[in-house]
């Protein structure tokens, strides 16, 4: 066995010590990105090009710093993202709704479909979206400045990597509750993942410690923001419109009657995580409003 993978083999001892749930996973990433590999390549490194910075690296990691800041990446569907202080680093959850969107537009009888992503954090959902249904317009909106200027360097950098989404992910600083920039009527498919851990509840440190306040407190039930974005919804939608949101796995019952049949909705259903939890709620305004 090379020194390197001696060396991620006691890193992932230390990092199990310390509560980390992917010990293995994280120090092979944090190994390749001291090393400047891929992660398959590490077997490949010599001895003698052994770095030692991958041990201060462990250490952030065991102090429960979060991998994607360490690394400066996350990785969203087909997406590199760049990530740092000051923005929510997406989750793998967030996947399965956007997957959702994704099928939902393929399936639409609409040339370019208009899309918004309200509280885009990283970009990770409008360039998902502009990524994979090439015909797509998709507003991202971010009233966090700090989430924005992450948000405008992935925009850019994703557009760079891909000319064809250049143009096609607009980004507005404003609050997703009163997004007057936006069309009224016009939206074809809304797409959040919006703050909703009620205040006081208990949090991973890589959460409560690194990602930034505004996108994870959601009041006193977690649901006013929710609640927010629903209203924005009806007007923001067009007949037949759909939306999804995403939420914590116990809220599935109570986000479902936020977007009830009482207040204008149709075809409202939960659906769930790959982990088979509660995770997002879609529905539809009714054709012909």
């Amino acid at each position: 066995m090379s020194l390197l993978l001696d060396e991620i083999a006691i890193a992932t001892g230390r990092l199990a010590e310390v509560g980390v749930d992917s010990p293995r996973n994280d120090a092979e990433i944090i190994a390749a990105h001291v090393h400047g590999v891929r992660r398959g390549e590490l077997h490949r490194v010599p001895d003698a090009e052994f770095n030692p910075k991958f041990w201060n690296e462990v250490a952030r990691r065991a102090a429960r710093e979060p991998l994607q800041h360490i690394t400066g990446l996350a990785y969203f569907r087909f997406l590199e993202l760049e990530v740092g202080p000051g923005v929510f680093v997406p989750r793998p959850e967030t996947e399965v709704m956007t997957g959702w969107a994704i099928t939902r537009l393929r399936e639409l009888d609409v040339a370019e479909p208009v899309v918004a992503d309200l509280g885009t954090g990283s970009g990770a959902i409008a360039l998902a979206i502009a990524q994979e249904v090439p015909r797509a317009r998709v507003h991202a909106v971010e009233a966090d400045p700090v989430a924005a200027r992450w948000a405008a360097r992935n925009i850019a950098r994703c557009s760079e990597a891909a000319p064809h989404l250049a143009g096609r992910v607009t980004l507005h600083e404003t609050d997703f509750g009163e997004p007057g920039c936006l069309p009224a009527g016009a939206i074809d498919l809304i797409l959040s993942n919006p703050p909703y851990i009620p205040v006081g509840a208990v949090v991973p440190p890589e959460v409560g410690e690194y990602d930034p306040s505004a996108a994870l407190w959601g009041g006193q039930d977690g649901l006013g923001p929710i609640r927010a974005i629903e209203r924005a919804a009806q007007r923001l939608l067009r007949p037949g419109g759909l939306i999804a949101v995403e939420h914590g796995a116990p809220q599935g019952a109570a986000v479902y009657w936020i977007f009830a049949e009482e207040k204008g909705w149709r075809d409202t259903r939960n659906h769930k995580d790959l982990a088979g939890l509660d995770r997002f709620v879609a529905a539809r305004l009714p054709d012909g409003l």
